[in-house]
């Protein structure tokens, strides 16, 4: 048995054994089920504040059975660095379209692209504007980069030839059933392909032969049905049945977000948790209603005519005089308990991504392929960090 099979089955296992504490959600349900069984726990995360729910030293002093699940959860989830390279020398202006967090991790990426063989042709999977193949084109490889967004591929092929990089810009939809673009002698890689574009690579590598692949996987939420199709012979044997909802768990840690952008996002969610609160007795329902995404600008209203806007957007009945402020406040209050309820959650968030990573090597292992799985950066730069590297 191979060690990735070794991991994979101990996480499924892991995974299976503690459903109960991480499939429910505690932005959607007002209690808990595994509230009953572990009241103490419960009760001491609903009583920590907003602020508190940012401070990670707390999680020591939790009741239990918190810090043994803590201890297995990160036992299971350690992975190495890979082992990274020098890169060329880049000039400024090669990174200047480029925001700089995602340069970094551009530069984190390519320089853990270790092959037994040197790459003969890069081949860019959903490129954008091509920047990573640039970087990796820079020694004169020749380099493809397929994208689906026609003007991405207009201004990456305007970039290459400002560049003086052999680069060809295709326009291409790679979930097409006629695939153009991808040889066995390219070596295909991907730095956060999202959901079933980054599985849809893995296909069309093991059916051209490809020899040498690398991904990053992002967004395993991003799929077509409503069920995950595990991948692998592992994967289809296990009990473990994750819903899309399921898939979003890995997707909800926050590190890189800027201090404006936090404060925006924990607006929104009390906003949010206001108004639900507002519609269980509006709808004598004590089901979660469903809300779309939001434009930024709610946030600028009144909390008032929030709740009124969307009730009206939901179909509610028109809101009856209230308290508005004490509702307001109910929401936020409410904020501090999900966020402290979910640290229980978020001890499955990394063993959960890293049974998708697994699933995705074991299928390339059952094709041949040799396999890496590490990390290329630190979670403070992206907490999508996995990388992926095959070859035959």
């Amino acid at each position: 048995m191979s060690e990735h099979l070794q991991r994979f089955q101990a996480l499924d296992a892991f995974l299976l054994e503690h459903q109960g504490l991480w499939r429910p959600k505690p932005f959607t349900n007002l209690r808990l089920p595994w509230e009953q069984e572990h009241p103490e726990l419960a009760k001491q995360l609903r009583q920590l504040s907003l602020e508190d729910a940012e401070r990670s030293e707390l999680q020591e002093a939790l009741p239990a059975p918190f810090p043994e699940l803590a201890q297995q959860a990160q036992r299971l989830s350690r992975l190495q660095p890979l082992p990274d390279q020098p890169l060329p020398p880049v000039t400024a202006r090669a990174s200047a379209h480029v925001p700089g967090r995602k340069w970094q991790q551009i530069q984190a990426f390519s320089s853990s692209l270790r092959f037994t063989r040197k790459p003969g042709h890069w081949l860019d999977w959903c490129s954008g504007k091509g920047h990573l193949g640039r970087l990796l084109a820079l020694d004169g490889t020749p380099l493809t980069c397929l994208e689906w967004d026609a003007a991405l591929v207009e201004e990456g092929r305007q970039l290459s030839q400002r560049a003086g990089i052999r680069a060809e810009h295709r326009q291409q939809d790679v979930m097409a059933e006629v695939h153009d673009g991808l040889h066995a002698s390219y070596t295909p890689v991907a730095l956060h392909a999202c959901g079933d574009l980054h599985v849809r690579l893995l296909q069309v590598a093991i059916a051209e032969g490809c020899t040498q692949l690398a991904l990053a996987p992002c967004c395993y939420n991003r799929i077509a049905s409503d069920q995950y199709q595990p991948l692998s012979q592992a994967g289809q044997r296990s009990r473990l049945h994750l819903s899309k909802d399921d898939l979003g768990l890995p997707l909800s840690e926050t590190v890189t977000a800027g201090a404006r952008e936090r404060r925006q996002r924990d607006q929104s969610m009390a906003w949010r948790l206001g108004f639900d609160l507002y519609q269980r007795l509006a709808r004598q329902s004590d089901d979660y209603l469903p809300t779309p995404s939001l434009p930024s600008a709610w946030l600028h209203k009144p909390f008032e005519r929030y709740v009124r806007d969307l009730a009206q957007l939901k179909a509610l009945p028109e809101p009856t005089p209230q308290d508005w402020q004490s509702l307001e406040q109910a929401g936020w209050e409410r904020l501090a308990q999900v966020r402290n309820l979910e640290r229980l959650r978020n001890l499955f968030r990394r063993p959960l991504e890293l049974w998708l990573a697994l699933d995705r090597v074991l299928l390339l292992e059952e094709h041949g392929y040799r396999t890496r799985l590490g990390t290329f950066c630190t979670d403070s730069l992206t907490p999508r960090n996995l990388l992926l590297l095959a070859e035959r």
